[in-house]
């Protein structure tokens, strides 16, 4: 190891990224500062990745939790070769720009995942290890390593106050993911100040009793760090935590070891000053020849590995063609070729069981398919029958048991994903979609597939009472752009459901399911439309012609609609029903779809939802109505909770002919 060309490349990693916050005149240029020594340890020494095809399946993760450091992690970027230029550093932070304020997936070449929101990186970077072992579990074979790479991820102190570090170092200890390393950049510094305002635990020690392999050294000792890391490579029988003990700021005369360094750029004056003491020239964005060599000879390094990599399929691909092809098309499965048996009419089924019957028969043909529950189990029915819990005595297990952790459930997901060759699901009760929600909008923001089968959802689950009750929570999730939900009228519905969530590769999806049992519709001997048609969002149902309103209606209020519409035939009133599992679906289609079931000449609309009823008037108008909640729900059966809180035929009845 050149300590001396190390130390210059480090200190040049300083310079651009001071550089970029003041060009910007805004950022965080303390992050960059303090950490560049070990982050350059690990991009020249250790990280195994090839700038010229940043997909490269078995490729080292790096995840830069603290995702307001993104300077730090576009200069690496930059200096080993990616599809970045000087130019993209200088425009950090603008409009279009490849380097934006906060790392985003799938803007900027190498960056795995989109980070900011503290403590989900170090999650998604559990869940990018949880795959790793999965896949390498069931795919390598004696003499072929075909998934065999390390997760690397960097923290800081404000990632490992978030609640949801502990969800996730909790999960990865007792699972015992020993290809992870985590790199703390322990400044004890946060925007109010110094850490000990409010953050005075043993870091290492808490690691420790989650079952973590834990170390702790100087970060700007060159050395240290990179015996650190080998030491943790070593340990592959736990996850592993690096505190490396730095200085935010460090090289600025003034602002060093300071919160004044975290969130603002040094100013012309500070930076003039901090380059003379980093040795560095009064010149913006610098980088001499011999450092940008040395970094670039990971592009020479990545090339060399993913060519030996792909020397080593092809000689898997004759020893084991079936596994070859299984470990190829995995994630990428044709989806439109799943056979799922249709449900028989007639019998009355909640939509969470038969979402478990459907996930019996996905689990028996998607290889790829991973999923679990948070502790929900037996009520999500999310654990097929053919599936075997993973552990780390069984990594070929497809099961996952997260716990009593929804928000680290969500966010490792992410990491799943992310990751491919898997496609994940995970299971909770509707309502915990509150503990989940960052971690959902962040799958909705990098347009992955992840599927949620939130089960239990609305004031149908009955006893349990308003704390477990979802009312406003339909709304927010179709509030955020890019996710879809799905709330299915029947079990029929539901294979439609997951359907469309295993299609939808550009984003996440939901699926609403009942505890109360739903009737699932004869459809062909009551001349009801297909389930087939739930792909569109909202269709059709059933209709009378020359109907005079429209009834709309989603999950297990169809039944009360269609039992209204009944009602209502006999008063001599002619109806549509509309049975609308997505609305965001519905959206997308073409206006002439969308006119067709919602025709502006029948302004008559009733829309009947157990939820929040504000966002149903974008479909009815002005002139229609809502039956729904606008209330918290309460404690006792079912049925009587609907009776009480007005989700009935009658009341249905009742707003029909207050629109006619």
């Amino acid at each position: 190891m050149d300590t001396e060309l190390l130390q210059k490349a480090a200190n040049v990693v300083r310079g651009l990224s001071i550089d970029g916050v003041q060009r910007a005149n805004s950022g965080h240029p303390g992050l960059p500062m303090g950490a560049a020594d070990f982050a350059t340890v690990l991009w020249a020494g250790f990280l195994r990745h090839n700038p010229r095809n940043p997909q490269w399946f078995n490729r080292d993760r790096f995840v830069l939790s603290g995702g307001h450091g993104s300077m730090l992690l576009y200069s690496l970027l930059y200096l080993t070769g990616y599809d970045l230029s000087l130019d993209d550093l200088k425009n950090f932070r603008q409009w279009h720009s490849k380097t934006p304020g906060h790392p985003e997936y799938g803007d900027t070449p190498g960056v795995e995942t989109t980070t900011g929101p503290l403590g989900q990186g170090l999650a998604n970077a559990v869940g990018m290890a949880l795959a790793e072992t999965s896949l390498a579990a069931r795919y390598n074979r004696p003499g072929f390593a075909v998934v065999d790479h390390y997760t690397y991820c960097m923290v800081g102190d404000g990632d490992l106050q978030e609640g949801v570090s502990h969800e996730a170092a909790s999960f990865a200890g007792h699972n015992k993911l020993g290809k992870l390393i985590v790199l703390y950049d322990d400044n004890n510094i946060t925007i109010d100040g110094k850490t000990e305002l409010s953050f005075s635990e043993d870091v290492p020690g808490r690691f420790q009793s989650y079952g973590w392999h834990t170390q702790q050294v100087n970060g700007h000792d060159l050395a240290a760090v990179k015996a650190a890391i080998e030491a943790a490579r070593k340990n592959t029988g736990q996850p592993s935590l690096i505190a490396c003990k730095t200085i935010i700021g460090k090289g600025s005369p003034n602002k060093e070891g300071t919160s004044h360094v975290h969130g603002s750029p040094l100013g012309e004056d500070e930076i003039k000053l901090t380059k003379q003491a980093l040795g560095l020239p009064d010149e913006e964005f610098y980088v001499p020849e011999e450092v940008l060599a040395f970094f670039r000879q990971a592009l020479t390094a990545g090339q060399e590995n993913e060519a030996a990599d792909e020397a080593l399929l092809q000689e898997y691909q004759q020893k084991h063609p079936a596994l070859y092809r299984e470990f190829k098309n995995s994630g990428s499965e044709d989806i439109a070729g799943l056979s799922i048996q249709a449900f028989a009419a007639g019998k009355a089924m909640a939509t969470r069981s038969a979402s478990g019957e459907v996930l019996n028969q996905l689990a028996a043909q998607l290889p790829s398919l991973i999923g679990g529950s948070a502790d929900l189990t037996p009520s999500n029915n999310t654990l097929p029958k053919s599936a075997t819990g993973y552990s780390p005595q069984n990594r070929t297990g497809r099961y996952l048991h997260y716990g009593v952790r929804e928000f680290g459930m969500a966010a490792i997901m992410n990491g799943l994903a992310l990751h491919g060759g898997v496609i994940p699901y995970g299971g909770t009760f509707f309502v915990f979609a509150d503990y989940m929600r960052s971690a959902m909008r962040m799958a909705a923001l990098m347009g992955i597939r992840v599927v949620y089968v939130l089960t239990h959802d609305s004031i149908g689950l009955g006893e349990d009472g308003p704390t477990h009750q979802p009312i406003e929570h339909l709304l927010s999730l179709r509030a955020i752009p890019n996710m879809t939900v799905f709330r299915p009228a029947d079990a029929n519905e539901t294979i439609t459901g997951w359907r469309v969530a295993l299609q939808n590769t550009s984003g996440p999806t939901c699926l609403m399911l009942t505890r109360p049992k739903l009737p699932v519709y004869d459809r062909q001997a009551k001349g009801y439309a297909g389930a087939g048609e739930a792909a569109r969002g909202g269709y059709v149902f059933c209709e009378d012609a020359g109907y005079q309103a429209i009834l709309i209606a989603t999950g297990s209020e169809l039944e009360l609609a269609l039992a209204a519409k009944g009602q209502l035939n006999k008063q001599g009133l002619k109806l549509r029903l509309v049975s609308m599992p997505s609305t965001d679906i519905f959206d997308r289609q073409e206006a002439a779809y969308r006119e067709a079931v919602l025709p502006k000449a029948c302004q008559a609309r009733v829309a009947v939802e157990a939820g929040a009823t504000m966002g149903w008037y974008k479909y009815v108008g002005p002139e229609g109505k809502v039956v729904g909640l606008n209330r918290f729900g309460a404690s006792a059966p079912y049925q009587q909770i609907y009776q009480q809180l007005g989700l009935t035929v009658e009341n249905i009845i009742d707003a029909v002919n207050g629109v006619l």
